[in-house]
């Protein structure tokens, strides 16, 4: 994974979170609930390929067109640049 505009990079294993992997490599994002309702996690996919893990998470039909992911509840299926901007290094 590629943190767009940050130079932030992390890799996930299959059937782990792209949050959960950004935390375990020290890249800190935005979350609350973990399950996909808050939204605070809210990204955008630039490129590459995504699945939620839960049937209808917390975003509306057209943010999905849109290339909006919850992170808290996606799993990669490829490398993937995300567009979030108040991803940061842990300290």
């Amino acid at each position: 994974m590629t943190i767009l505009g940050t130079g932030l990079h992390f890799e996930a294993v299959p059937g782990e979170t792209l949050l959960a992997a950004a935390r375990r490599q020290g890249v800190l994002m935005p979350s609350a609930c973990r399950n996909g309702t808050c939204r605070e996690c809210r990204c955008r996919v630039g490129q590459g390929q995504v699945r939620h893990t839960i049937a209808w998470p917390g975003l509306s039909a057209d943010e999905k067109r849109e290339g909006w992911v919850l992170p808290c509840v996606a799993e990669a299926e490829s490398d993937v640049e995300l567009d979030a901007p108040r991803a940061k290094a842990a300290p």
